[in-house]
């Protein structure tokens, strides 16, 4: 399985259910996320040395794009563990879903840095 498969088999888990339609964007939105966060990636380092970091980063940030995708095709739901996310105010779950991942993936990134909402 390629690390873009498993970035999307995580982010279909935590969308839950999907329709095909829903799904091939969310594989397109992955490889995405993939290719932008490993460029983003300090010197020396590889998404397979922070692997289990890189994938849940990638797979939030995938899935914080598809939010904000459009109202029309988004997901009204979802839930990841004990945290779900309504879709009342789809920006509000973007922002939150893309401060994780950064917050995740900011101590393998060449500037560190990560944007916090005040």
């Amino acid at each position: 399985m390629t690390l873009a498969d498993q970035i999307f088999a995580q982010a279909a888990l935590l969308a839950g259910g999907l329709e095909a339609e829903q799904e091939a964007l969310l594989r397109l939105l992955c490889r995405g996320t993939a290719s932008a966060l490993a460029v983003r990636l300090r010197d020396g380092l590889t998404p397979e040395d922070c692997k289990a970091d890189f994938i849940a980063a990638a797979s939030l940030l995938a899935l914080a794009s598809m939010a904000g995708a459009g109202e029309r095709d988004g997901f009204q739901e979802m839930k990841a563990g004990d945290v779900t996310l309504r879709r009342q105010n789809h920006d509000a779950a973007s922002n939150c879903l893309r401060s994780q991942a950064e917050l995740m993936i900011a101590p393998y990134l060449k500037d560190r840095f990560s944007f916090r909402e005040v």
